[in-house]
């Protein structure tokens, strides 16, 4: 398998980038970790006339702390995050997130900013984002834009992002103080896309629930939030007869599009699970001993 022919570009800073995408964005491509994108080039599903490469732009790389928030450039690799003390310790939801993203060496070249902006519904770290509340910074010539995961996906691998511009960083709050949380998913194998998933994000006050996220995975064209779920757990007290409630409302509108691995009503009841699941763990997290959850239960691969 051979990509189509295209004009190789390696820009040494972002104003490079964002000039050759000014000129070439509509005929062209960014390269960031390739992990998408040189599969799709191989097996000719695009043919962008110009590469653009950004892996010599170092300061489209890091992770640091910015006024409570945590800030990821969006050349970073997956593994980085992964790996980051910082992540774990304040935002643990995207750090367990990663640890279903396909295999080590997919995590030592694929970059965060390049998972989002491919938009696969089935991939884990922007179900992870939207959860989290997170914003998408996206620069062009014409200036920056900041996008709120809610806002950012349009439908299969498409997002709001125009052809010119680039993703600079991802922009992430702090959870709630005390936040229980858990990321489940169903695959076929370790590494394969998932079937089925949740990320959810919980905070209470005693047994009372003050705050609710839950993500879902591979049950819609684009990373989807609940909020049926979410407004069935705001307000209640956390239980298991609670959890299986949300669940239900959560996948009350979903028609997951099926395939030879599974039927949509088979995905629908799966993605059932895993909220149920998710929530439970999420509990459990919050407070184990109290809501009668395992701390550390439930939601395997």
């Amino acid at each position: 398998m051979k990509p189509p022919v295209f004009d190789y570009h390696d820009p040494a800073t972002v104003e490079e980038a964002l000039d050759l995408l000014a000129v070439h964005g509509d005929d062209g491509k960014v390269l960031a970790g390739g992990q998408s994108l040189v599969p799709l080039l191989n097996f000719r599903l695009a043919h962008p006339e110009h590469l653009i490469d950004v892996n010599n732009i170092g300061e489209l790389s890091g992770i640091k702390r910015d006024g409570g928030r945590l800030r990821i450039g969006a050349l970073t690799r997956q593994s980085m995050l992964e790996r980051s003390a910082l992540v774990a310790d304040n935002w643990p939801l995207l750090t367990e997130a990663l640890s279903f993203v396909a295999h080590a060496q997919i995590r030592n070249r694929g970059t965060v900013g390049g998972s989002v902006a491919h938009a696969d519904p089935a991939a884990e770290l922007p179900v992870a984002f939207l959860a989290s509340d997170a914003d998408f910074i996206v620069k062009s010539k014409r200036g920056e834009r900041r996008i709120s995961a809610v806002d950012f996906f349009v439908t299969h691998l498409t997002t709001t992002m125009e052809p010119d511009e680039l993703m600079v960083a991802i922009d992430v709050p702090a959870p709630p103080e005390g936040a229980g949380y858990a990321f489940t998913e169903f695959a076929r194998r370790h590494g394969d896309f998932a079937l089925g998933g949740a990320a959810v994000l919980l905070a209470a006050e005693g047994r009372t629930c003050t705050s609710a996220a839950v993500g879902l995975l591979a049950a819609a064209p684009t990373p989807l939030r609940a909020a049926g779920a979410e407004e069935a757990l705001v307000g209640s007290e956390l239980s298991q007869d609670g959890a299986e409630a949300a669940a239900k409302r959560a996948v009350e509108q979903i028609d997951p599009t099926g395939d030879i691995h599974g039927s949509s009503e088979y995905r629908k009841g799966l993605i059932e699970v895993m909220v149920r699941r998710a929530i439970e763990k999420a509990a459990g997290r919050l407070d184990g001993d109290g809501l009668g959850f395992s701390r550390n239960g439930g939601g395997g691969r």
